[in-house]
């Protein structure tokens, strides 16, 4: 897989753990699973980032999350 590819997976996969964890901690639950898969998605995040020259910058993160939207969309 590409940089871009699993840095989009570890961005989609961060976006969906916050509300695992906030849900969990409502009812009064420890949120393993929220925080376990916010570390797993950082740590693809930081990984992709070191295999990209130059890393990502804030601005690129659009043009990166559509531009692999579109690549997987037939």
């Amino acid at each position: 897989m590409d940089p871009d590819t699993v840095f989009v997976i570890g961005l989609v996969l961060a976006a969906f753990s916050i509300p695992a964890g906030v849900s969990a901690y409502s009812e009064s639950r420890r949120p393993v699973s929220g925080m376990v898969s916010l570390v797993v998605s950082g740590c693809m995040m930081v990984y992709a980032s070191r295999l990209r020259p130059g890393g990502y910058a804030l601005a690129d993160i659009p043009e990166v999350f559509f531009g692999v939207v579109a690549r997987m969309i037939p």
